[in-house]
């Protein structure tokens, strides 16, 4: 563990190795042993000195400590320093979600705040958005898995899938709302669905590095069918759409909210804040124009996604969550939502 302090550490602050000895109990003219360091033959301890010695440091125990302070390695650092000019003795441990953490004892946490409060106001803190290593994430695979069967089963003519799942605009208005979401795991050839598992598969792995997908990954479908609906409404008429890429394009849309969250108050210049929303804007209207493409489906799915980056509390995003077998609920919901529609559309 890392510590921006002396090596000088008071007696709770140190490590068992270095408490192997007790020097308060030492009598004058008393020899020590000296880790590393043995004793003469002739005034080598009993053994029953050593079993002593042995339950002593098996029953030494640190005494509480409390959090006093949180953020990245460079706050801390600043943090650190300063209850280390006020002479306040401290620990620093870093959490397995990212951030790093500064523990004292009670009884200086009234001092340690008041000084750490007066070195902020003097001071304030610049909020950091530190970038994250590039990982590939197994987490888009199981979402990407519902389109996957569906269309798999719908190329197999063995069961009819297409005319009982696409969207159609008609059938929407008049009730049948379940078509939303069962299109979104049909897909017209296999070009249509090998472009929006790509796609789908980068966009969504981002989405990774801030939180599980699995957590997301319900409301950006529901999104999605929120957005068919949309464009149902809009139309009106004889209009027909499917794929997967309306979910896409609200993953998209929800990427671009959390990394907007995350940019820094501080950040030089107005539009740069907006650069995350500008940059998921340009890149949906470079996937999203072509030919046979569904337009408004997906301007819409964007718009909807929107709304979606919102949901997660920023300190979550900020360190990025780890994976947590609660999360498996959000899978279970995501893969309900897709069966319950295509019961009732069969």
């Amino acid at each position: 563990m890392s510590r921006f302090m002396s090596p000088l550490r008071p007696r709770y602050m140190r490590t068992p190795s270095e408490v192997s000895y007790k020097d308060s109990e030492k009598e004058p003219g008393e020899t020590v042993n000296r880790p590393g360091m043995h004793p003469p033959e002739s005034i080598q301890p009993s053994s029953g000195t050593e079993n002593a010695a042995t339950d002593d440091a098996e029953e030494l125990q640190y005494p509480e400590t409390v959090c006093i302070s949180e953020g990245t390695f460079r706050q801390i650092r600043d943090d650190s320093l300063v209850l280390l000019s006020q002479g306040i003795s401290h620990r620093l441990f870093r959490t397995l979600e990212g951030p790093f953490q500064i523990f004292i004892l009670p009884e200086h946490e009234d001092r340690a705040r008041v000084q750490l409060a007066l070195y902020r106001k003097e001071n304030p803190p610049k909020e950091e958005n530190p970038p994250i290593p590039l990982s590939f994430s197994l987490q888009p695979l199981w979402v990407l898995l519902a389109p996957v069967i569906f269309t798999l089963i719908d190329f197999s003519d063995k069961i009819s899938l297409h005319s009982r799942g696409i969207s159609d605009a008609g059938k929407v208005l008049k009730g049948e709302w379940w078509r939303s979401l069962t299109a979104q795991t049909l897909h017209g050839d296999t070009r249509h669905l090998a472009s929006n598992l790509l796609c789908g598969y980068i966009v969504m792995n981002m989405i990774t590095f801030r939180i599980p997908l699995l957590r997301l990954a319900p409301f950006i479908a529901i999104a999605a069918a929120i957005a068919n609906i949309c464009v149902s409404l809009t139309v009106q008429t004889d209009f027909r759409s499917l794929g997967f890429s309306t979910f896409v394009f609200a993953a998209i849309g929800c990427l671009a909210v959390i990394e907007f969250r995350l940019m820094p108050k501080e950040t030089h210049g107005l539009l740069r804040r907006f650069a995350p929303l500008f940059g998921a804007t340009s890149l949906a209207v470079f996937l999203g124009l072509g030919e046979n493409a569904d337009i408004l489906g997906h301007a819409y799915g964007f718009v909807a996604g929107l709304f979606c980056g919102f949901i997660p509390s920023k300190k979550s995003l900020r360190w990025g969550t780890p994976l947590a077998a609660t999360d498996g609920i959000g899978l279970v919901f995501y893969y309900a939502l897709y069966m319950i529609s295509w019961k009732l559309a069969l």
